[in-house]
């Protein structure tokens, strides 16, 4: 089975890409998905987050404030080590039952939703990476206005992440998602029927579109 890393920097439009990909009928195993499912109370992820920042993560109706966590973790470089170490562990290892799910169910390819794949290795387990990614000032006024964050607590949460330059150095694939969503869904439509073992994906788009570029082989964007 082909395992594809999905990923782009915060407010580049990954999660938008992946939504795209499964209308298309792509298996994702979301890590973000993963990471919420062992957050909810009696999860493990919740347990070690209570243990750890106490009761002012928690809300009135019980569920970890994650908002508060990310809060507290961007503005305390110690922190945030801290709580990669919690986490990335136990959602790797959710991950890999996943994908052995569907490796089990015969599927010839699945895509491996991952913000930080290049941050945490994952690039190492999969034959293949797509960045999702967009111009520096761009994803900027995209966090700003999809989060309602100030300057300050944006560029935070951008300079936590590897730099969009360095990712696209290391990515196989990259997809340009500067334009509108019907742009993106062209390009993955395209990308997505490259892939083993695909028919034509059709979310209704009606054209097929040029796809981003590639330094294994694969037209430059």
């Amino acid at each position: 089975m082909k395992r594809i890393g999905l990923t782009g920097g915060i407010a580049c439009g990954k999660s938008t890409a992946s939504a795209i990909l499964r209308r298309f009928g792509a298996p994702i195993i979301d890590a973000d998905a993963i990471a919420h499912r062992l957050m909810e109370p009696g999860g493990p992820l919740y347990e070690a987050y209570r243990a750890h920042f106490g009761a002012g993560v928690i809300l009135p109706d019980g569920r970890l404030d994650r908002r508060r966590i990310g809060q507290i973790a961007f503005a305390n470089p110690a922190e945030k080590r801290w709580l990669d170490a919690a986490a990335h562990p136990v959602i790797r290892a959710a991950m890999q039952q996943e994908l052995a799910e569907a490796e089990a169910a015969g599927e010839p390819v699945a895509v491996l939703d991952i913000p930080l794949l290049f941050e945490t290795g994952w690039q190492a387990h999969v034959d293949e990476t797509w960045l999702i990614d967009v111009p520096e000032p761009l994803q900027l006024a995209r966090l700003e206005k999809r989060n309602g964050y100030s300057r300050e607590e944006a560029l935070l949460r951008i300079a936590a992440q590897m730099p969009l330059a360095k990712k696209r150095q290391l990515a196989d694939i990259l997809i340009d998602n500067s334009g509108t969503e019907q742009d993106l869904a062209e390009k993955l439509r395209r990308l997505w029927q490259s892939q083993p073992g695909q028919a034509a994906a059709d979310d209704g788009v009606g054209r097929e579109a040029e796809t981003a570029g590639s330094r294994k082989g694969r037209d430059s964007r």
